[in-house]
């Protein structure tokens, strides 16, 4: 789940852009049972207990709604993707069944994963390693893409479009790695133009992004205080800022704190140099401790603050709360350094996040793929064609719907010159060969997909830790209840999510110019599952837990009536006024580096450096996981930087 959070490099707070949510306790025994969670337990069977049926009707009743257009079967991992990658989990192909189909075919690399990372390293061997060598993608989801997908809703007429996972990217150096890249793809602007106010009365501040909190800093900001601080019905403080907290039902302690926290005081009183480069002094330091400690001491913030009204606001670029992560989490990203001109304009977003950069990708690996020009707007315009990703004898191949369940050498992963690599499809086992293999799939699969991989991998692997992440998108006929309040924003601290923002999206595709309370809009409510003071491990396990066992129909259920609740005051009508709801769950969304996973511990090598030294027999690895901070750029570096490792030692 890169991109979906970013403090902006530069900004005071490392708050005031945080994208947040914290879970929505079931308060079930199962949750309870914490890392065995999961273990032998299939989906079909976890979905019963949560619900206490049957799951004959789990695809429709635990995905849900996928909204329309070429991505309305693949929102998050559905119910079919997440039973097929757990049944791999579950050694149900070992050993591969006697009826494995062998297709004949040979490829001189494979790429297991199709998302940024994956994508990337196809495109990046296609142009490095000669016009005869032939590269095929292996992508379990029913489109390309990763967590850079969209969804899409039709609205009284009106096309509306949203990012599924990945959503931001930052402008870089106009000559730097990144820059260079995206002109090579067709993405040669990175500045977008956004759309305008056309709405009636004083204009209204607008994010650009789910993520900005624009108002907050305007007065057009709201906090909701629910039944957690004995708030029955709840209330609103609009404007927390300007009212400096004042109203709030917490303790004048709190008060204070939340205020130097968001009005950018406590930044400012701040006296901290950040890290320069990555493995300096200071890097290494932040690295020791966790995110928690660093902004008590930093900020003088409250362990209870931190947990009570922050979490997992801040960490959640890394998808918990700052008490599991290294604080390292907290700059990681920045050491990329994006091109700040001092203009604001760093931090940019796509109508459907980052799926325009993997639809550019895919164009560029595979022109026939997407109808129309390599350009931006090419490929938002543009008809997918889903005939062309897979053609015989074309020298890149992207096949849909084909979860990988097997890697291995043929003989001694030292001297063997192949690699044989099974994929499930449509109920049936496939075998393909191959010279080589980048595995752009994230740690969570990696580790069981290779059956040879080493101890010294293995280890590593184990010490990559993933919690879950659900990104709701709820379609509203009109904004009008928000203008009534004089918010385009707002944050709560119990139920589903913990805040959304109004935005105005770039203009390219079926985007109108402008925008105005009258016009439907999508709220993108993104959900976390943090349990402070749990282990990092431990945690994931239980977000797990808590959103497999959660249909769909409760979570719309929760959702509607967390809105009745809020918006009722202002006109708000769930029946008339919410149009559609989508979910994208993800079930290991985020890589959660805990204290010492960027540079070691106790003497001992750095997880991640372990798997990057270079390649396993003829594998190498990519995927953001390698760089520990979850950006679609680290996504495209590691893929340059495992080809790169092919290359030059695997297939030289």
């Amino acid at each position: 789940m890169t991109d979906t959070m970013r403090r902006i490099p530069g900004d005071r707070s490392i708050g005031m852009h945080a994208s947040i949510t914290r879970r929505d306790f079931l308060g079930s025994t199962l949750l309870a049972s914490g890392a065995s969670l999961l273990d032998g337990w299939n989906p079909r069977q976890l979905l019963a207990i949560g619900r206490g049926s049957a799951a004959a009707d789990a695809q429709d009743d635990w995905t849900g709604y996928g909204g329309i257009g070429e991505y309305s079967r693949s929102n998050g991992n559905t119910y079919a993707v997440m039973e097929a990658g757990h049944r791999m989990r579950d050694g149900a192909y070992d050993p591969l069944p006697p009826d494995t189909i062998d297709t004949g075919e040979t490829y001189d690399c494979v790429v297991v994963g199709g998302g940024i990372s994956g994508l990337a390293a196809a495109l990046f061997f296609q142009r490095q390693s000669g016009p005869d060598k032939t590269c095929l993608i292996l992508e379990n989801h029913p489109i390309f893409g990763g967590e850079a997908k969209q969804n899409e809703f039709e609205v009284d007429g009106k096309r509306l479009v949203a990012h599924q996972g990945s959503a931001i990217y930052l402008v870089p150096y106009p000559h730097s790695f990144i820059a260079r890249f995206y002109d090579s793809i067709g993405l040669c602007t990175p500045k977008l133009t956004y759309q305008k106010w056309s709405g009636s009365g004083t204009e209204m501040v607008l994010s650009r992004t789910p993520y900005d909190s624009a108002g907050l800093g305007r007065g057009e900001y709201g906090f909701w205080f629910g039944a957690k601080f004995g708030q029955k019905p709840g209330m609103w403080l609009i404007d927390p800022v300007g009212k400096k907290m004042e109203g709030a039902p917490v303790s004048g302690a709190a008060r204070r704190e939340l205020y130097r926290w968001f009005s950018g005081a406590a930044a400012d009183q701040s006296k901290f140099d950040p890290p320069k480069y990555e493995g300096d002094e200071i890097s290494r330091k932040l690295d020791a401790v966790s995110l928690e400690q660093h902004m008590m001491e930093r900020y003088g913030l409250s362990r209870e603050t931190i947990r009570t009204f922050l979490s997992p606001v801040e960490g959640g670029g890394s998808g918990l709360g700052p008490d599991a992560l290294s604080a390292f989490c907290e700059y990681a990203a920045d050491l990329l350094h994006p091109w700040d001109d001092g203009s604001g304009e760093v931090v940019q977003m796509f109508p459907g996040g980052n799926t325009t950069i993997a639809r550019l990708m895919t164009k560029a690996l595979l022109p026939p793929s997407i109808d129309g020009p390599a350009t931006v707007e090419g490929v938002t315009r543009g008809t997918l064609n889903f005939a062309a990703l897979d053609v015989p004898n074309a020298r890149a191949r992207l096949r849909l719907s084909s979860t990988a369940v097997s890697v291995h050498h043929d003989g001694d992963p030292a001297k063997a010159s192949s690699l044989s690599i099974a994929y499930a499809k449509d109920g049936k086992i496939f075998r393909v060969k191959a010279r080589s293999a980048v595995m752009a799939g994230g740690s969570w699969t990696t580790k069981h997909i290779i059956k040879d991989l080493p101890e010294a991998q293995r280890n590593a692997y184990a010490q990559f830790y993933r919690s879950p992440c659900m990104m709701a998108n709820v379609a509203v006929r009109n904004w009008r209840f928000l203008q009534k309040m004089g918010i385009t924003g707002c944050r709560w601290f119990e139920g589903v999510g913990n805040y959304f923002d109004v935005r105005r999206q770039a203009v390219c595709g079926d985007v109108p110019p402008t925008i105005s309370p009258d016009n439907p809009i999508v709220l993108t409510l993104k959900v976390l599952y943090a349990y402070p003071g749990d282990s990092t491990e431990n945690q994931g396990h239980r977000g797990r837990g808590e959103m497999i066992t959660t249909s769909f129909r409760d979570y719309e259920r929760r959702i509607r009536a967390q809105f009745t609740e809020m918006f009722l005051g202002a006109g708000f009508d769930a029946g008339r006024d919410i149009a559609g709801i989508v979910l994208n769950r993800w079930g290991h969304a985020y890589l959660n580096p805990q204290p010492g996973f960027f540079f070691g511990k106790d003497g001992k090598p750095a997880p991640r450096d372990v798997l990057r030294a270079g390649p396993f027999g003829r594998i190498t690895f990519a995927n953001t996981d390698l760089a520990g901070a979850m950006d679609h750029r680290y996504s495209i570096l590691e893929a340059d930087r495992a080809v790169r490792q092919l290359l030059d030692q695997v297939l030289s």
